[in-house]
């Protein structure tokens, strides 16, 4: 008796820790996994998948391209998995795919952008930050800190949420902001940031819109000038940004947590499948500032890729 209870609860045990039927989740997100701040949210997505089971796939188009994602979006739709995780960095372009989704009866969840038209297009909720409010907070701060003149250097124009963030940056700042447009090219963002650096000396601030593509560089050509007078400020955490900031050669990183954004979607959607639970409302992930005093704790797990 005791073996045949021993076995009995055994296989209870096994069948409440493993999903009833294997869960299907396709993640559809317009940056790619070899860009440093997407390969954070594809390492949450896939933390996400092991600790839930389910099968997930990460999928983006080669560049930054409306287009290619939405045929991404169009055929996750055709294979009818269990819920579709997207980023709406353009409601226009992918809206129309979005909601192909929704009548389909997929659960959609959006992260990272799109947080002001998600509902809107069906998604069950957003997980990420009001990219226009964490511009504001980090213009209100660097015109705190004695900033007067700022550049906001913006690596992909057509970005709703990137350009939000210049937004408003300048808003917050209060003061003259000019959009510098370049490339995902770090070269040739230092190359530009020194070039508005040294045609305007009364530039005092510089605002990046990702820690290792314009940070980074960024504080490479404020270095290269010996401007010692220019705040330097990023969205996003990279190693080398956050050691710019605990070495006080930056002001501060603006941290939207996005491993949050790759692995709570993925929880969400496999608890839905499961259980039909679902937070809700949105889920803010940010921001957060990350100052001089606080950079070095977190420079380990920037460089883990989970920071």
């Amino acid at each position: 008796m005791n073996k045949l209870f021993t076995s009995v609860a055994t296989a209870a045990v096994l069948a409440a820790a493993a999903p009833a039927m294997a869960t299907d989740i396709i993640v559809v997100a317009h940056g790619q996994a070899n860009d440093p701040f997407w390969s954070v949210v594809k390492n949450g997505v896939e933390k996400a998948a092991e600790h839930t089971g389910a099968n997930v796939d990460f999928r983006s188009p080669e560049t930054f391209d409306m287009v290619a994602m939405s045929q991404l979006i169009d055929a996750a739709v055709n294979q009818e998995p269990d819920g579709l995780v997207v980023s709406i960095p353009d409601a226009d372009a992918l809206g129309p795919s979005i909601e192909r989704a929704v009548a389909a009866g997929i659960p959609v969840i959006s992260m990272n952008s799109g947080s002001d038209v998600a509902g809107e297009l069906g998604a069950l909720l957003h997980v990420g930050q009001s990219e226009y409010d964490a511009g504001k907070a980090a213009g209100a701060k660097l015109a705190e800190m004695g900033g007067s003149k700022g550049i906001c250097v913006n690596q992909e124009v057509g970005n709703v949420s990137l350009d939000l963030r210049c937004e408003g940056f300048a808003d917050g700042f209060g003061h003259e902001v000019t959009v510098i447009p370049t490339q995902n090219d770090p070269t040739e963002v230092e190359s530009k940031v020194r070039a508005a650096l040294e045609s305007d000396p009364d530039v005092d601030t510089v605002l990046g819109l990702g820690a290792s593509l314009v940070g980074e560089p960024a504080v490479a050509a404020v270095t290269a000038l010996g401007r010692d007078d220019v705040l330097v400020a990023s969205f996003d955490l990279s190693a080398g940004f956050l050691q710019a900031v605990a070495d006080g050669k930056a002001a501060f990183a603006i941290d939207q947590q996005q491993y949050l954004q790759g692995y709570l979607p993925v929880a969400f959607l496999a608890l839905n499948a499961e259980y039909g639970l679902v937070p809700g409302g949105d889920v803010p992930s940010g921001p957060n500032l990350v100052t001089q005093d606080a950079a070095a704790q977190v420079i380990d797990l920037s460089a883990q890729g989970i920071r």
